[in-house]
């Protein structure tokens, strides 16, 4: 008893300071008190949890006396999106959709539109909210609601080409350009680009290109999304920074699409202690108001308690049956809670629900989170998946798979949403659309003019483009007569032409150099002093090289972007760039480089979403190809990054050899994407293997931007020699070998197989998949005489072999296929056959099928060089 008394004591003393001064104080001295104890030898307890109850919310900001009328809404649009998804695949099982995800959400994402998230009139901007990707259908069914779309959208859901009105499955905003302003439902990505995205939001205002003013960003997540390396893995910079206007709303509804997230444990406890853990605020939002009643009975805690000792997988088998048998089972287990359970009022004990479903708890989370006190929040709330379906779909392992439900429950579930239609319209699965004058609605649309407009919403017309007049002239040293003869790889070319278009006032602000800690690497330390490395906090020690003129400069002016070790962070921060001119009005143009295998393979979803995002900037791949890295072996050694690059629609893609090919090629990129508007981004390969930088070819411009030019050789060749990158060198080599041999030759230099592939494709007659003879493609009349090609790149034939189908001509392509090796240049272009002795050997080799002057020149050539006929 004494001992009772003294814990009293201690808690009473505790709870004196947090009302006297404040809880940052009571949070000092009990840590103090934490790390004095462990110096003595005491074992203190983790710290990084709480008791299984709602975390107290103190905000200023007073609940609205209009609940009733956001429950109103709400019921409309949770109705409409079942029914949405119903009559889908009513017309066609195919199409899918899922209705549990949003059932479990609709609260959390109703509060915050009716009364936090500000829209693009707003003036302070709108917002940014990453939606869940399968809670789309209530995003719809509101907008429904709201006029912006008709039945003829919401009857078209998963139509986007069979249909004029399409609503994509999830957020796409290639699909739904003016909608989706992220791509999400590719699990982890939204709270990693979240993360970036508060970040590049506080870059804008450090460095003036924007004001932050009290923007946000929200992030909607599963809990069992936050299983992936995306969702966790990056939490500590959200901290590190200080982005206290990030919020992450997990929906912890306990469920995957298999079966509970933690069945034997539990994931609320598990996410508290991770963010805790990451420097977050975290705020549990687990039972709804009905629960006060029960908690106030509690006076011990114990059925808290007991519930936080309940793992997911029996609170939801639990749940499932209902409020009544979660009660009973609690009664069994908590006996000395029996008696005042058995007591609870039967219209209390039906009401108990998750927090996640209350507007009032979910409000009072909000307000508290839109306070900005230097850390990143996030909110855990607890919800059911399913809510309101049905006892045979809410909470059942199968939920998330359903896609119908039966009559009898669709009618309970109208009933729930206050839905005044009859029998026979619910059995038909109708919309519910108000009269213009429903009380509710009037009242919903005014919320949203006084938030700044509808949501989502996405624009890309509200920016301004930069002055771009002189950028040919200042790229024009590196194209012009005067070549260079000091021997040069791309990547130097690529800093050098960096360097040049950052001394353009008028450009300078819009570049964001973006490097994943290879800046020396790439001879890129030279920016470190020349534009700073941007910090939240600017730099808070003196370098070790503070003497020397490339030393390593932080600040929170600086303009380079230094991620460390984290290629799918440096890929968020690039996408939040190159997505700036639609979320935010400013025009960005970010440049990331990068080891090239550390792109397209390490984080190849996040480019797709790029590409959906329509991300406008340069990605660089560094090091590219199989054979210019010696030494570095198998996993380092890219040779398909140009293959992954041609997969994405909106992905140009080039491997330029020269200098003057890459000015050519970033220039028209800048063009295209800053003063054009064109929703494209650029993949380069660049190498770090040195060579003598020749002049520009008169009237190659044209080429290098479709593909290909010629560089040498005669008009009626014997063969024709394509070579791309670094190989282009081995090919002139081959060149001078064929002709000793009385070959006549022409070399081409491809700076893309895949851009020549593309436009021969456009070419193409469809209705008998052949090109057309009026309208041939670049390729075709490049090459129209018909004589044998050889096609080399130091990437995996599939490259080269991308024109293939787009030219009679004999082919035979060359490529770094199969594993990568350790070993000197040579000898690995020896080992896959890509080298100038193999080129020489497979154009003889193609010519000899169709000639016996040209069979002599090979037996003569085997016999001269001694070497086995690989080809």
């Amino acid at each position: 008893m004494v001992r009772d008394e003294e814990l009293n004591e201690w808690l009473d003393a505790v709870g004196d300071i947090i009302d006297i001064d404040g809880v940052e104080r009571a949070a000092r001295i009990i840590s103090s008190v934490a790390q004095f104890a462990c110096k003595l030898g005491c074992d203190v307890p983790d710290f990084l949890y709480t008791d299984y109850v709602n975390t107290p919310c103190k905000s200023a900001i007073k609940p609205p006396l209009n609940f009733h009328l956001s429950k109103q809404i709400q019921g409309y649009i949770q109705w409409n999106a079942c029914m949405m998804v119903m009559r889908a695949n009513q017309k066609d099982s195919e199409i899918g959709g899922h209705i549990a995800t949003f059932a479990s959400a609709s609260v959390l994402y109703q509060v915050g539109i009716d009364y936090f998230f500000k829209g693009p009139n707003h003036p302070s901007k709108s917002d940014l909210v990453f939606y869940q990707g399968h809670s789309a259908p209530g995003l719809y069914a509101r907008s429904f609601i709201e006029g912006r779309l008709n039945q003829k959208h919401l009857d078209s859901f998963r139509r986007d080409v069979s249909s004029d009105h399409g609503l994509s499955a999830y957020p796409h905003p290639w699909w739904m350009p003016d909608y989706w302003q992220f791509a999400t439902v590719s699990m982890g990505l939204g709270p990693i680009q979240g993360i970036w995205m508060a970040k590049w939001l506080a870059f804008m205002d450090d460095v003036g290109l924007d004001t932050l003013n009290d923007r946000k960003v929200w992030v909607f997540c599963g809990d069992g999304e936050m299983d992936e390396p995306e969702s966790k893995g990056c939490l500590t910079e959200a901290a590190n920074h200080g982005l206290g206007h990030l919020v992450f709303v997990v929906n912890c509804n306990l469920q995957r699409l298999d079966g509970p997230v933690r069945g034997n444990a539990k994931i609320v406890s598990e996410l508290e202690r991770v963010f805790y853990a990451a420097g977050w605020r975290v705020i549990k939002v687990l039972w709804n108001s009905a629960w006060d009643e029960v908690f106030k009975f509690d006076v011990d805690g114990a059925v808290a308690k007991y519930l936080g000792s309940l793992v997911d997988g029996a609170y939801q088998a639990l749940s499932a049956i209902g409020p009544e048998a979660l009660i009973e089972h609690i009664m069994k287990h908590v006996p000395s809670c029996a008696t005042w359970l058995a007591e609870l009022p039967s219209d209390v004990v039906s009401q108990l629900a998750p927090g996640g479903h209350d507007h009032h708890k979910v409000f009072a989370a909000y307000a508290e989170a839109s306070i900005n006190n230097g850390k990143p929040t996030v909110i855990l709330a607890q919800t059911q998946k399913g809510y309101g379906l049905g006892n045979t779909i809410a909470a059942t392992n199968t939920t998330h798979q359903q896609k119908k439900v039966s009559l009898s429950a669709l009618k309970a579930y109208a009933q729930l949403c206050h839905v005044p239609l009859t029998d026979e319209a619910i059995a038909q699965y109708q919309y519910y659309l108000p009269e213009s004058d429903d009380k509710a609605l009037v009242w919903a649309l005014k919320q949203r003019e006084q938030w700044g407009g509808f949501i989502p919403s996405r624009s890309s017309s509200k920016y301004q483009k930069p002055d771009l007049k002189t950028l040919g002239d200042r790229l024009a040293i590196f194209q012009g007569a005067k070549a260079t003869q000091n021997k040069l790889s791309t990547t130097m070319c690529f800093v050098k032409i960096l360097q040049a278009i950052l001394k353009m006032p008028e450009l300078r602000n819009h570049i964001v150099p973006i490097v994943a800690d290879e800046s020396r690497t790439f001879g890129m330390e030279g920016l470190f002093r020349q534009i700073g490395i941007y910090s939240s906090v600017g730099q808070l020690y003196t370098p070790t090289d503070s003497d020397q003129l490339v030393s390593y400069v932080e600040s929170k002016k600086g303009q380079f972007w230094q991620e460390g070790l984290n290629e799918a962070g440096a890929l968020s921060a690039w996408i939040a760039a190159a997505t700036s001119y639609s979320h935010s009005g400013v025009s960005a143009l970010p440049f990331y480089i990068y080891y090239s295998m550390f792109g397209f393979q390490r984080v190849g979803d996040l480019i797709w979403a790029a590409g959906d995002m329509r991300a406008r900037g340069f990605l660089l791949g560094a090091i590219s190809g199989r054979t210019t890295l010696p030494g570095e072996g198998l996993q380092h050694c890219d040779g398909q990054s140009m293959v992954s690059a041609s997969m994405v629609p909106n992905c140009v893609s080039y491997d330029p050899c020269y200098q003057y090919e890459l000015a050519v090629i970033i220039q028209e990129g800048i063009e295209r994407m800053m003063v054009r508007d064109e929703d494209v981004f650029y993949y380069i390969a660049l190498t770090n293997e040195k060579d003598i930088q020749p002049a520009m070819p008169e009237g190659s411009r044209e080429g290098i931007i479709k593909g290909m030019y010629a560089l040498s050789g005669v008009d009626e060749p014997d063969v024709h020699i394509l070579a791309s990158g670094r190989m282009l060198a081995e090919a002139i080599l081959a060149d001078q070998l064929l002709t000793n041999h009385g070959v006549k030759v022409k070399i081409w230099s491809v700076t893309s197989y895949t851009e020549l592939a593309r436009e021969a494709r456009s070419k193409q007659s469809y209705g008998f998949c052949q090109a057309s003879e009026q309208n041939p493609s670049y390729l075709k009349q490049c090459l129209a005489d018909g004589k044998p090609i050889i096609a080399v790149s130091d990437y995996v034939t599939a490259y080269a072999d991308l024109i293939r189908p787009h030219v009679s001509n004999p082919f035979h392509s060359l490529g770094t296929d199969g594993f990568g090796a350790s070993d000197s240049r040579s000898h690995l272009r020896e080992y896959f056959g890509v080298n100038a002795h193999h080129i020489a050997l497979n154009g003889l080799f193609l010519l000899a099928q169709g000639s016996k002057r040209f069979r002599q020149m090979y037996a003569a050539y085997l016999k001269q060089s001694n070497k086995p006929n690989n080809g």
